[in-house]
């Protein structure tokens, strides 16, 4: 006996306002049995003795360490600058004033 009847697709197909057909309702019931019993088989399998995971092959760090050095200093980021006013860069303007 299937574990998805076609009343159940008929019922869910009306939840979801799907319109289905009776020859798509009875193919949605088989499709539908199928992918229970798969998911099923997936939670039989016996894995009390594997420790959860949560990436396949284990991780290792290759970043450098995060240690603090002394930044750029604003007079000597305003020495490369094309213009600088009031010890800020100086763009052009892309806005109207409004």
């Amino acid at each position: 006996m299937p574990a998805i009847s076609r009343t159940d697709v008929a019922h869910l197909a009306r939840l979801a306002r799907i319109s289905m057909t009776d020859a798509e309702l009875d193919a949605m019931a088989g499709q539908l049995d199928v992918i229970l019993g798969a998911v099923s088989r997936v939670g039989e399998v016996a894995a009390n003795d594997i420790p959860p995971t949560s990436h396949a092959v284990p991780l290792t760090n290759v970043l450098r360490p995060d240690d603090p050095v002394p930044s750029l200093g604003a007079a000597a980021a305003l020495a490369a600058a094309p213009a600088a006013e009031d010890g800020r860069f100086r763009v052009p303007r892309i806005l109207d004033e409004e």
